[in-house]
């Protein structure tokens, strides 16, 4: 039964994520969809930015699903904490030092003047990563034919889809 489930899940990631592939987007609609994903997903969206990616994706036919949510694996949760304790440490170099915080006392249940500085701290960070992050991917989508790469993104989740069944 639970193997079957997954064979089903499987199934429907792999269908879903041909049609992705099979998706025509210029070179700027890709590296603007990853410079989208890339400033949602550096923000302190706590999984709300999980459903702003799934409105764009439903109601811009010009996003590119595969380069928005590739914005995830860069930016996945290991690498936000360092953008966070970065982000603060910004902000208290922008805004002055709170006395007695540390980096360790950058969350959003912390005191505003330690939200505002993390906050401050994560919008220039957050801007800054999506103009190199556009930059970076415009690139590479005029260098690479889009068949090359959606061939090769295609292989690459073929191999750990069947890795991760394999198990």
């Amino acid at each position: 039964m639970a193997s079957s489930r997954i064979g089903d899940y499987e199934t429907r990631i792999r269908a879903e994520l041909q049609r992705a592939f099979d998706e025509e987007h210029t070179p700027r609609e890709t590296a603007r969809s990853f410079a989208v994903g890339t400033f949602i997903t550096m923000l302190p969206t706590f999984g709300v930015g999980l459903v702003a990616f799934l409105v764009l994706v439903s109601v811009f036919d010009s996003i590119s699903k595969i380069a928005l949510f590739a914005s995830l694996l860069v930016f996945n949760p290991v690498v936000k904490w360092g953008v966070y304790a970065s982000s603060f440490a910004l902000g208290v170099f922008l805004l002055g030092p709170v006395e007695g915080a540390t980096v360790a006392d950058a969350s959003l249940q912390a005191g505003p003047a330690i939200v505002t500085r993390l906050v401050v701290g994560n919008l220039i960070l957050a801007v800054i990563a999506t103009a190199l992050g556009y930059v970076a991917i415009h690139r590479l989508a005029t260098r690479y034919d889009a068949t090359e790469l959606g061939d090769a993104l295609e292989t690459f989740v073929d191999d750990t889809l069947e890795a991760s069944s394999d198990r």
